[in-house]
């Protein structure tokens, strides 16, 4: 199940996201989105756990908890919306 990690401090890294799932099961990976311009952390991230029973606990146990000064909201990932969208362009 692929876990959405929202409101994270901005300096936390990918392995420090990592070992707080890690509690509650195997993470096939853990990534904090970065910006690309900056490289600064946005504040969000994305972790994969193989197991759904193993990521569902690790959302209902983790959501609003406080992690770095910050709480915590985590919900299972949207998948992307297909097609459309994308920046207007230039039209003639």
């Amino acid at each position: 199940m692929n876990i959405y990690v929202a409101n994270l401090n901005f300096k936390v890294q990918d392995d420090e996201l990592r070992e707080l799932f890690e509690a509650y099961g195997e993470v096939s990976s853990a990534k904090i989105i970065q910006d690309r311009d900056s490289g600064q952390s946005r504040g969000f991230g994305f972790v994969e756990m193989p197991s759904d029973e193993d990521a569902s606990a690790a959302i209902e146990n983790l959501d609003g908890t406080d992690f770095g000064g910050r709480d915590l909201r985590v919900s299972e990932a949207r998948p992307k919306p297909q097609g459309g969208g994308g920046g207007g362009g230039y039209r003639r």
